[in-house]
């Protein structure tokens, strides 16, 4: 099964492989050269398909639990300032794809999308300090009755040229569905509130949609006494 992002280029580039090779066929006598492209055509288009897989993924639904929006590994776990819209410290866990990750970004938790906004940037490498303010980026929150208010941030990366954002204010959404995908590389980044009991450390590998990265259910304990 492949991403709805990925039909257009997946069919170009067939299209664009087979001619490649239909031209060689009829122009190049040499035996061996025909087949080394028809060889190099055939792992691009399996790199290409790879990309823009979207395997079915069972969510275990929860409202004291936040999932893995993406595929990657966790690279950045640390108390910032979030200046876009909560204004205040949060707990931030980013999780970096690399380009043979499945690139689907998902709902990290269901409930109603209460801010979403597309920022232009530039095109820092994923890691960099400053690509989460300076890159090309969208915001997403989502609020949902058991943990509250929930940002995530798909950041594009020097590879990464498009983002592609589905949440839309008023929108309700289930967690572990799809809200958007990005092309070619990335991270994405969730902001928590302090004292979010994390389920994941550095240098994890999580899966978008299953890997549960947080629990929520001792702050709303504390909240309550």
């Amino acid at each position: 099964m492949f991403h709805k992002e990925g039909y257009r280029i997946i069919l170009f580039t067939a299209i664009l492989l087979i001619a490649v090779n239909i031209i060689s066929y009829l122009s190049i006598n040499t035996y061996w050269v025909s087949f080394a492209i028809l060889v190099t055509s055939i792992l691009i288009l399996i790199l290409i398909l790879q990309f823009f897989r979207n395997p079915k993924r069972p969510t275990q639904e929860s409202d004291t639990h936040i999932v893995s929006p993406v595929d990657g590994k966790v690279v950045v776990i640390e108390e910032v300032f979030e200046k876009e819209y909560f204004k205040d410290k949060r707990l931030q866990v980013s999780i970096f794809m690399s380009p043979i990750n499945v690139h689907v970004t998902r709902y990290p938790i269901g409930g109603t999308v209460k801010f979403s906004k597309y920022h232009p940037g530039k095109f820092l490498v994923a890691w960099h300090p400053k690509s989460s303010e300076e890159n090309e980026r969208t915001t997403v929150v989502v609020q949902n009755p058991g943990a509250g208010e929930v940002l995530y941030r798909q950041i594009a990366g020097a590879l990464a040229k498009r983002i592609v954002n589905y949440a839309e204010v008023g929108q309700e959404v289930r967690q572990g569905s799809d809200s958007g995908f990005i092309k070619f590389g990335s991270r994405v980044d969730v902001f928590l509130p302090l004292g979010t009991k994390l389920n994941v450390s550095l240098q994890d590998k999580v899966k978008g949609g299953m890997s549960i990265i947080a629990n929520i259910e001792k702050i709303n304990n504390d909240r309550d006494i």
